[in-house]
């Protein structure tokens, strides 16, 4: 039996999850959020969505929540895959799919999403410099040829989702998680994905603030 579980790491995001879960509920029946210590609404709404919720008492960070979420899929022996999929409304559905249905067709263990294959993205000249910049440093230091090396959208088979035991917490958890890949050596391939800048992620700042995460784990790491 083949069962996809998309996990959602989940902080403060009340007005949105809810509707991001239903649309996600069209299309994969399994998902979990993992509330990371949300301090209004979130893990209500994503339970009354129809998610299953696995809450951390206190905030630890987006790596953390990926793990806890790899880990509650890990339970299901009929789980065959994952996505990671973002809490903001900034991913599409169909996308996830069409990334489930290479992991299926058995041409690749891990699909990794990117913004830079197609024209889709409308993105900012400062961010598209930081992430341009992070995938080359990414390509050099491991070689992996990667055009989006911070891209919340991925899918994992069951083997692969096994084998990943992220540490880094925060930001840097991105830049561990292409480490693993590396050691792993797992068949992997990039699938063009469109990223939906919103008017709700722009108000909370995500653009501006993960560009300066991401130049902030280049610089320290």
């Amino acid at each position: 039996m083949s069962r996809t579980w998309i996990v959602i790491p989940l902080f403060n995001e009340a007005p949105v999850i809810g509707s991001v879960i239903r649309d996600l509920l069209e299309v994969f029946p399994h998902i979990v959020c993992v509330d990371d210590g949300s301090t209004d609404s979130s893990a209500e709404a994503a339970r009354t969505a129809g998610a299953v919720v696995v809450q951390h008492p206190v905030n630890l960070g987006q790596g953390a929540a990926l793990q806890t979420g790899f880990e509650y899929a890990l339970l299901d022996p009929h789980m065959s895959s994952i996505v990671t999929f973002d809490a903001d409304g900034q991913h599409r559905v169909s996308d996830a799919l069409a990334m489930v249905r290479r992991l299926e067709s058995g041409e690749a263990d891990v699909v990794l999403g990117s913004r830079f294959l197609d024209g889709r993205t409308k993105i900012g000249a400062l961010k598209r410099l930081v992430l341009r910049t992070a995938a080359l440093q990414t390509r050099l230091s491991t070689g992996m040829n990667l055009t989006d090396a911070h891209n919340g959208l991925r899918a994992f088979n069951r083997d692969v989702v096994a084998h990943l035991h992220l540490t880094q917490n925060r930001m840097a958890h991105a830049s561990e998680l292409i480490q693993v890949l590396v050691a792993l050596k797992p068949r992997w391939t990039e699938h063009p994905v469109e990223i939906i800048y919103t008017d709700y992620s722009k108000a909370k700042g995500q653009s501006l603030l993960n560009s300066v995460n991401i130049l902030a784990d280049l610089l320290f790491r």
